[in-house]
């Protein structure tokens, strides 16, 4: 896999989409930048209608210029020319843009065949670190733990699953003392629901608080519950196919329903 340079502050994220897909026309914007002395480190197409670059220059005088002569070509409309965000990243890794709903907290949509995606951006996410509550929502096997588990795999990060459904009747009530350091926790809110005892919750309750990123799986069942109010960074939405529809109504709470979810 590909390492991404260490200094961000020296890397530009090129976006354009294409407004006449003349032959050649890559080459010219290309040939463009490298006369301007950019380095272009990564260029990949972007759902057929846009092109991605990831460009190198220690010369802001050099990116304004092509900034100017770029915005005066006919054929491209530039959308972004910014330091690479993780998206950005997605974007270049896997040419898609995440589908985003604009809710609070902000909804990326994924399908089962992006999960590949899917764990590139969680992982991301997990490296990052930070004190972050991400949901996970989406019907019984649809990959929501797979996902997870992948994503921390990924990041290169110990995961604890306080409750899962991938582990019939997973339910933990403490910690080892070393469990408590640099670890990821993945919680099935079904399951904490239907099945946590005080001491269970008391635990979701510590986890809640420390200082590192919790995965909740169906996060609404979760909040419905009412112990807790927890106030998500962003939530993540997983179908079969574009048109499924998450219906909680539709979800049974049982153990047998969720087994590999």
């Amino acid at each position: 896999m590909r390492r991404w340079p260490n200094k961000a502050e020296n890397l530009l994220y090129l976006e354009y989409d294409i407004q006449q897909n003349k032959p050649g026309l890559l080459g010219a914007v290309s040939t463009l930048i490298g006369m301007l002395g950019i380095n272009i480190l990564t260029v990949t197409g972007i759902e057929d209608i846009s092109r991605g670059l990831l460009l190198e220059t220690h010369s802001q005088r050099k990116l304004k210029a092509l900034y100017e002569v770029l915005n005066e070509v006919e054929a491209i409309k530039v959308t972004a020319f910014r330091q690479p965000t993780l998206l950005d990243r997605i974007a270049l890794r896997h040419g898609k843009r995440l589908g985003m709903a604009e809710t609070n907290p902000p909804t990326y949509r994924f399908v089962r065949e992006e999960l590949g995606v899917l764990v590139d951006f969680l992982g991301d996410t997990l490296l990052e670190g930070g004190n972050h509550v991400i949901g996970i929502r989406g019907m019984p096997r649809v990959g929501k733990t797979e996902a997870a588990i992948a994503a921390c795999v990924y990041a290169n990060k110990r995961w604890i699953l306080l409750s899962s459904t991938i582990i019939r009747q997973a339910l933990r009530t403490e910690l080892l003392l070393d469990e408590a350091k640099n670890s990821i926790f993945l919680i099935d809110g079904i399951t904490s629901t239907t099945r946590g005892n005080d001491a269970h919750w008391s635990l979701i309750e510590k986890t809640l608080q420390m200082p590192t990123i919790k995965l909740i799986e169906h996060p609404d069942i979760f909040m419905r519950d009412g112990r807790f109010e927890v106030d998500f960074d962003f939530i993540i939405e997983i179908r079969h196919h574009e048109e499924d529809v998450i219906r909680l109504e539709d979800i049974s709470m049982s153990f047998t329903a969720f087994d590999m979810s």
